[in-house]
Formats: structure tokens, sequence, C-alpha cells
């Protein structure tokens, strides 16, 4: 198994276009295409709060004891999601049916039922998994703004600062939508961060079914990218070359891929692995991206049973 606990450089992950300095991640025909700003974030954070990295290397050290004990969640996990939308704009405050296509996106992706499960090459189809989570729209709240765009420092989750706090972070998953700015399609906070900033932020273009305007990123796996985040999974690639995102089953990658790799795509790092690029904590565009491992799984599992991290979600 590749593991090893990760170091605090790596503990805070986000799903980014554009960093806060504002340089592109354009490729070179001028096309959008995903990318990580989480230093500057994850550094503004740990020095916030210097106990996060031990925080989070207690949680990691938690899941792998939980996954070599095969721990498993005492009930069925159904995650209410609270949708808390900040708009200045009519474009911006999104449709309660947008939303509901965001929600039925999460629960074909982390059951397995979504149409292009079967598209999992022969290679992968002994580790592909069903998650077996499913979310259900429990409140959307709106609120108009005089801002356009909140950027990546978690101003749009505080009242205080024109946003909205989250609603019970300990047994409901807050998702904020609104306008992030910079190119950003959005950000997740990991188990471990502060509760009153916890939950995932989606840029309103990039929510749910979002219409052909915003290809290649308007199939609402932006979300299922960040609440992967939040469930405790890494970046594919573990945010180095070849590095390790803690899951045994996910072969090694050389870094973010992009776009829609042509199968089989390999790697350079040890042994030459075909990469698993339709992976969902990979960076390519939405329909690239249609599958979950059972390492991935059993990651997400441990952080429900007792003691784990988000176990206030596990309904008897």
């Amino acid at each position: 198994m590749r593991k090893l606990l990760l170091s605090a450089s790596a503990l805070l992950v986000l799903f980014a276009c554009q960093n806060e300095d504002g340089v592109s991640n354009a490729d070179d025909k001028g096309t959008l295409k995903r990318g990580c700003a989480a230093h500057e974030v994850h550094e503004r954070q740990l020095a916030e709060d210097p106990t996060l990295a031990l925080r989070m290397n207690e949680i990691e050290d938690f899941t792998q004891r939980a996954i070599a004990e095969n721990r498993l969640v005492n009930g069925k996990i159904v995650i209410p999601v609270v949708v808390n939308v900040l708009y200045k704009t009519a474009a911006e405050n999104i449709s309660l049916a947008q939303i509901q296509s965001q929600i039925d996106v999460l629960n074909q992706d982390f059951t397995a039922t979504n149409s292009d499960w079967n598209q999992v090459p022969t290679l992968f189809s002994g580790v592909k998994s069903n998650v077996d989570i499913t979310f259900e729209l429990d409140a959307v709240n709106r609120k108009l703004t005089n801002k356009p765009s909140w950027g990546t420092k978690d101003l749009m989750k505080k009242a205080s600062k024109g946003g909205l706090d989250p609603t019970s972070p300990s047994s409901k998953l807050n998702i904020w939508v609104c306008t992030i700015g910079g190119g950003i399609l959005g950000y997740a906070q990991f188990p471990g961060g502060p509760a009153a900033t916890d939950g995932v932020v989606i840029d309103s273009r990039y929510f749910g079914l979002s219409g052909q305007a915003n290809f290649p990123y308007n199939l609402g796996r932006t979300a299922t990218h960040e609440v992967g985040h939040w469930l405790n999974l890494r970046h594919i690639w573990g945010d180095a070359t070849c590095g390790n995102d803690q899951v045994a089953d996910t072969p090694a990658h050389n870094a973010p891929n992009y776009g829609v790799p042509a199968y089989p795509h390999y790697s350079t790092c040890a042994g030459q692995p075909v990469e698993m690029t339709m992976n969902y904590m990979d960076y390519t565009d939405d329909r690239g991206m249609y599958m979950f491992t059972n390492g991935q799984k059993s990651r997400i599992n441990a952080t429900f049973v007792a003691g784990g991290p988000r176990n206030g979600f596990a309904q008897p």
C-alpha cells in the first residue's frame, strides 16, 4: 500500500483554475482548464490555526487504522445538503432546477449510476467502486449581495462579511454557490478544518447541469470532485510528481491531466502504469471523469465510522 502521513504543505487541496495572483491556467488556445491555487490558501489557514497540521495528521492516522481494520459504518449514509446562493446578478441566482440537477449528479456519481460508468476501461474494472452515499437537498438559502466576486478567503461563509454562515456543519454539507473570481471553479475544506468554514464552494457557472455555455465544466463534476475532497480524498497525483494520494488502488500519476486524454495514457512514474485519467480526483473535463475506486471508497468510509471526522452524518 502506498501510504505516508501527509506533510503540512499537502494537507489542504483546492480545485481551481487560476491562482489569486491572476496567473492564468488557460491552455495555449485560451481554453479554461482546471488547476490548483491551494498553496496560498493553505498557508493562510496554517497561519490562522497552527494546530491544523496536527489535527489532519491525526485524522490520517485514524483513517489508515480504520481501513486496515476494515471498520464499517453502522447504518447508511445520507448527506443533507444546504445550498447557499450568493448573487448580485440574475444569472448568479441559479434556479431550484439547476440546484436539484447538482444533487442528482452527486447521487449518480457516488452510487455508480452515472450514465458514463460503463466507459471505465477493463483494466480498472476490478477496482471501480460504488461509494454508496446519497445526498438530499435539505435547504436553499439565498442572499442578494453587492460583491462581484468572493475569492478564496472564505468570505462567502461569513454573514459578517456579507456572506452566509454555515448551517449545522457537523451534520449537513454546506455548499456555497457564488462567483468566486479569477477563473476558479471551486474549492473544498478537508475534514479537520474549522467548523465555521466547513463545506464546499462552487462557482455558479459550474454548478449542476449548467448549460452548454459553460462547457467543458457543465456536467456537475466540479462538485463531485470537491465533495471528494470534503470526504478526505486527495488529488490522484498526490499534489507532487508521482506523488501519493494515500490510496492503494490508484496508479501513480506524473501530474494532473486536462481535457479528455486518449486511453491508455501512460505515466513515466515507476513501472510506467496507465494513469486513471477518468477518476473524479484528476483534473480532466467533466465528460472525462466518471469513476471512484474501492480504495477511495474505503477512505471515504473511514470518515463516517465511530470516531471519524464525519461520523455525524451516519444514520443508524
